[in-house]
């Protein structure tokens, strides 16, 4: 009975340390914090907002009441290769014809962009053409 035991103990163990494979790239799998341009022309979406909604609804999410005071976070500023947009409404004027990629990044991730992006930051980058 002990010996049963420390085996299952054992094989659960090597389980939990298992390593998950990565999903292949260009699958929906592969990250829940970017879209690619293939997946928006599947969407048959015609803004970057409209891609968005359909693929990767959480991008236009927020942690809600953060602070005692209940002040909420606010949604993701937008840029396009570089550039600040604005808001979140600014992506219904981006057509889903001139997106390569869309990526999240949230408040902790969006330093690169630099100070004011504490809901975090929509980056859409553009097909060349």
């Amino acid at each position: 009975m002990r010996r049963s035991s420390s085996m299952i103990l054992v094989v659960a163990i090597a389980s939990a340390c298992a390593q998950t494979p990565p999903a292949e790239a260009g699958t929906n799998a592969s990250s829940s914090q970017f879209i690619t341009a293939q997946e928006i022309e599947q969407s048959q979406a015609t803004s970057a907002y409209d891609a968005i909604v359909q693929l990767r609804g959480n991008f236009l999410s927020n942690r809600g009441k953060t602070t005692i005071l209940g002040k909420e976070t606010p949604l993701p500023n937008v840029y396009m290769d570089g550039l600040l947009r604005g808001g979140v409404e600014s992506l219904k004027t981006i057509s889903a014809k001139q997106i390569a990629t869309i990526r999240l990044y949230r408040a902790w991730e969006s330093g690169k962009f630099g100070s004011g992006n504490s809901g975090g930051v929509i980056e859409i980058t553009s097909r060349t053409q």
